[in-house]
């Protein structure tokens, strides 16, 4: 078995989704907590595995894998069981399309230096910023709302990549005080993901440190 460090940050959704990767298959793995908060993401030795600063960072043996999707790709293509991604080429890309509607159009825009940008640079306040959130915040729910299943997961029986992406992200509008009302399927996706022990141990509030 090879050495899996996570280089980590608590709340964020980015590392969450590799969290969840990671109890899923099983893997046995080390946190390393990079404070986003304190700036340690901008340190000499953070910026040596990922010059842009961010998390997560999976080293696997010594040697660095950045940004959430690639990582969960080397997961899912080195330990394929369970598997996050299908094997048809159709059914891959509409997965993936669907993961990316959170890993590219959601979640940058709701990131942490963003929002400094906007409050530090931009001088917008703090309801400016709260209708920033919402706004893209519910554009992209709203669009996974509308190829929700309506039983099961976006996976089915099993959580795929979708779901993986999926539970960070409604974590963030729960955190950012987004209403759900108009996500009632992917408020039930979520319920029963959360439900899953592995999903369980990967939440914030189970690796916050104390």
């Amino acid at each position: 078995m090879s050495d899996l460090v996570l280089y980590d940050y608590w709340r964020s959704s980015a590392a969450y989704r590799v969290r969840i990767a990671l109890n899923l298959k099983g893997l046995s793995w080390t946190s390393h907590q990079i404070d986003l908060v304190t700036g340690e993401q901008g340190g000499d030795d953070h910026l040596a595995r990922n010059p842009l600063g961010l998390v997560p960072v999976l080293e696997v043996d010594g040697e660095a894998i950045a940004q959430s999707l690639a990582i969960i790709d080397y997961l899912d293509a080195r330990w394929p069981e369970p598997c996050l991604l299908p094997a048809d080429p159709m059914a891959r890309a509409h997965v993936l399309g669907r993961a990316m509607t959170i890993i590219s159009e959601i979640h940058p825009l709701q990131n942490l230096r963003v929002q400094n940008f906007l409050r530090d640079d931009l001088g917008i306040d703090a309801e400016g910023v709260g209708r920033w959130l919402h706004r893209w915040l519910g554009d992209g729910l709203a669009a996974l709302e509308a190829v929700a299943p309506e039983h099961g997961l976006f996976g089915g029986s099993q959580p795929n990549l979708i779901d993986v992406c999926l539970v960070p992200q409604m974590y963030s509008a729960r955190r950012f005080a987004l209403p759900l009302d108009a996500f009632p399927q992917l408020v039930r996706i979520d319920e029963a993901l959360r439900a899953i022990p592995a999903i369980a141990a990967a939440a914030p509030e189970a690796v916050k440190p104390t």
